[in-house]
């Protein structure tokens, strides 16, 4: 117990000295810490003071600079500014001078003009007493005289303008004589069409000449009875075996001829079996016509036409026009319509339509007064065709400006079809007539000689008088003369019009 008591008591004194020495040490610590402190603050304000003494330094050397600068660059620009006043002062001397000089020039100027002033007023009296002494030489008042310039100056304006004319229309007639040769060619190559043999009437062929008598009948009661029933002339002449219908409607006609057949083959020929004969061949007709208008549609590969336009297009499979059957015209035309807009790059579709319908109008002319152009583009429009079809139709020989590209083709088609060897006829006495009108129409123009129809009319040869037309006249002359052709006749295709100038000089040697 006592020794435990005593290792407290020392471990009590122990820890009571260790702390009086802790102290003691702590003591001494933080007063050692405190000078140091003291030191480097003093230290830190010295070497603050020489920085700031250094700062100041630095800050006057930099002031001392810019000064320095600022001075130099002042000094040169009051160099460059004492300069630029002098330039300015040498430039106002120059100014002045330059206004004095002005100013005699337009003194100068002054006193031209109004010499020149004088001098028109001297001019313009010469111009009196001169135009008055010209008057009373030449006997023209001076209105006279300068019409006569003006004519003299409208000739050759129009001679100059002829010239440019010429050379403009010869470069652009080479250009589209070779582009219309080919598309027409090509047209033409592909479209082969057999000869025309259609004729205003129809020869029937009998089994026997006691067929004659028979359709004569008793008193001649057959013939008559077929003649009204059937609205046709029978001719019955000593054609053998023969007899011929004759009348102006070919539908009629074509009626009459079935009608006559089916009686013939029937053996009983007699006036009511006639007319019973005659009312079936007209159904049968009615549905020809039909099978002809649809032939001619799905022939050009056309649809969505109007079945009374189908029916009209038909009746023309009994029309002929200078015995070209009609209805084969207009396929015809169709076809060749279509290339030519697949060679321009137009609508071929459209341009078929338009060449099939061109000709209805010719289906019911013998009905209908008027221009067949006309009347179809009328019928079109009753029935709603498109405008551009209605528009062709009535511009196809002209009675309407055309508008369109498909009535130029159109047209232009028409005269092919009709155009080529052997797809119309003419009589004599018409073939004659035209070629006389065209003799008698260039022969109207003023220092035509001679003038000559060649070629079937397609070419007309004019001799001029050459001391009457020159060579730029010539020209003139050739242009009014078709001009004049265009508006007075109708014919197919084209007209060429050569102009002859033929200068002969003679001399004799002695």
């Amino acid at each position: 117990m006592e020794i435990i008591v005593g290792l407290l008591l020392g471990l009590l004194a122990g820890t009571g000295i260790g702390y009086v020495l802790r102290r003691s040490t702590a003591e001494k610590a933080v007063g050692s810490a405190e000078q140091r402190s003291k030191s480097l603050l003093e230290e830190a304000q010295r070497a603050a003071e020489q920085a700031k003494r250094l700062a100041l330094i630095e800050a006057k050397d930099e002031a001392y600079k810019l000064r320095l600068e600022a001075e130099s660059d002042l000094k040169e620009r009051r160099s460059e500014t004492e300069k630029k006043e002098d330039r300015l002062a040498q430039r106002e001397e120059s100014l002045d001078s330059r206004a004095n000089s002005l100013d005699r020039k337009d003194q100068t100027i002054e006193d031209r003009e109004q010499a020149l002033v004088h001098r028109n007023t001297e001019v313009d009296q010469l111009e009196q007493r001169s135009r008055a002494e010209l008057e009373r030489v030449a006997g023209l008042t001076a209105q006279d005289a300068k019409q006569i310039l003006i004519d003299q100056i409208q000739d050759e304006a129009k001679r100059d303008a002829m010239v440019l004319v010429r050379d403009v229309e010869a470069q652009a007639r080479e250009e589209g004589d070779k582009r219309a040769r080919k598309i027409t060619a090509i047209a033409m190559q592909r479209v082969a069409s057999e000869l025309t043999t259609e004729s205003t009437v129809q020869t029937v062929t009998l089994p026997n000449e006691d067929m004659k008598g028979r359709i004569i009948g008793r008193e001649g009661r057959n013939i008559r009875a077929f003649e009204a029933a059937t609205g046709t002339n029978l001719i019955i002449d000593d054609t053998p075996e023969a007899v011929v219908l004759s009348c102006f409607d070919p539908i009629r006609r074509e009626q009459a001829r079935l009608t006559l057949e089916k009686l013939i083959l029937d053996g009983r020929i007699q006036p009511a079996r006639i007319e019973d004969i005659h009312a079936k061949s007209i159904e049968a007709i009615e549905v020809q016509i039909r099978e002809g208008g649809e032939w001619a549609v799905l022939e050009t590969g056309i649809s969505d036409m109007h079945p009374e336009l189908v029916r009209v297009l038909g009746r023309l499979k009994y029309r002929t026009s200078y015995g070209q059957n009609v209805l084969k015209h207009v396929v015809e035309a169709a076809h060749i319509a279509g290339v030519i807009a697949a060679e321009l790059g137009s609508d071929v579709q459209l341009a078929r339509r338009c060449a099939l319908l061109h000709d209805i109008g010719k289906a019911v002319t013998h009905e209908v007064e008027g221009s067949h152009a006309i009347i179809g583009a009328e019928i079109a429009r009753r029935l709603k065709e498109k405008p551009e079809v209605c528009h062709a139709i009535e511009a196809h020989h002209n009675e309407v400006e055309q508008r369109t590209i498909e009535a130029v083709i159109t047209q232009t088609a028409d005269a092919i079809s009709g155009a080529r060897p052997g797809a119309r006829r003419e009589t004599l006495e018409t073939y004659v007539k035209r070629l006389e009108r065209l003799e008698a129409i260039a022969s109207e123009f003023p220092g035509v000689e001679k003038v000559y129809a060649m070629q079937a009319g397609r070419e007309v040869r004019v001799m001029v008088k050459p001391e009457d037309i020159d060579d730029l006249q010539a020209e003139v002359v050739a242009r009014d003369i078709a001009k004049k052709i265009e508006e007075e006749l109708q014919y197919p295709g084209q007209i060429r019009i050569m102009v002859i100038r033929e200068l002969r000089a003679s001399a004799y040697a002695k």
